[in-house]
């Protein structure tokens, strides 16, 4: 991810269309908004013009427009329109991959050399509630979300749920929202950038290793979302998500009830850390 300055805030941006994936002001460190983006200037209007809001300049990279909104407990949605993107700059594959059933790379050799991940774009955030139902509701009242899996304990009592976009027949995240009430109470979870492929997340974990990082939780590929990941903490102590190779679905794939052995396990790999770590 590169980094620029502008207008007295620390700016990081990846290889995708987003002018900036992530927004650093000087301050007390803590978790101030998170970011959606409206599919149209014009639903943006609507959207502010039904719940009695403002829509405001966005003085930020990209120009656009901006809505602001707390949600249940307190936190900061900002949702954006009309931001001009920025050019892509994703690297090609060099190489294509050979597996048992196919072989599609052909009298050359395969290369990477050490170097970051390459992310292109923040794919979800993951927020601690007070109250699972009533933030469940909020989201999908304002934001029109599907849950793709809902998290019960033995007993039934729903305690979190991924959350996805309805984009109708388009494929979508399995989950761009993890909403989760648990003994972490209301909080900042992890936020979780995609990057490149498999080699590129392990290529990145290496990098990051031998820069003298210590790994939070991974490699390993999760039963819900079943995209491979890499968790890491920032200087701060937010938790930081590499991932790659996620679940796509549409509104019609519906919902399903998921136990909290599905949320903690892993189909392989290193198993999630105590939660006091």
């Amino acid at each position: 991810m590169q980094s620029f300055r502008e207008g007295g805030a620390l700016y990081g941006r990846g290889c995708g269309g987003s002018r900036y994936l992530h927004m650093t002001e000087l301050g007390d460190p803590g978790f101030v908004a998170l970011g959606l983006v409206a599919p149209s200037s014009e639903a943006l209007a609507d959207f502010a013009a039904a719940r009695g809001l403002a829509v405001e300049p966005l003085d930020r990279p990209g120009g656009g427009t901006m809505v602001q909104l707390r949600d249940p407990d307190n936190y900061l949605l900002e949702l954006v329109a009309g931001q001009a993107a920025a050019a892509p700059a994703i690297p090609s594959r060099s190489t294509a991959p050979n597996d048992a059933t196919e072989k599609r790379r052909l009298r050359t050799v395969h290369r990477i050399d050490p170097k970051p991940s390459h992310v292109v774009r923040l794919g979800h955030c993951v927020l601690g509630v007070s109250d699972f139902r009533r933030s469940e509701a909020w989201y999908k009242e304002h934001f029109g979300f599907i849950t793709s899996d809902e998290v019960v304990l033995p007993d039934g009592a729903a305690i979190g749920a991924f959350l996805r976009c309805d984009r109708g027949d388009e494929l979508t995240d399995h989950h761009s929202l993890f909403l989760i009430q648990g003994p972490r109470g209301v909080g900042f979870n992890h936020a979780a950038f995609e990057i490149l492929d498999a080699d590129d997340l392990f290529v990145g974990h290496d990098w990051l290793q031998r820069a003298g990082w210590t790994p939070h939780w991974g490699i390993g590929r999760h039963v819900l979302g079943s995209q491979i990941f890499d968790y890491w903490r920032d200087p701060w102590g937010h938790t930081l998500e590499h991932w790659t190779d996620g679940d796509l679905f549409t509104a019609a794939d519906g919902s399903r009830q998921a136990s909290l052995a599905e949320l903690m396990g892993v189909q392989w790999g290193h198993a999630m850390p105590h939660p006091a770590n």
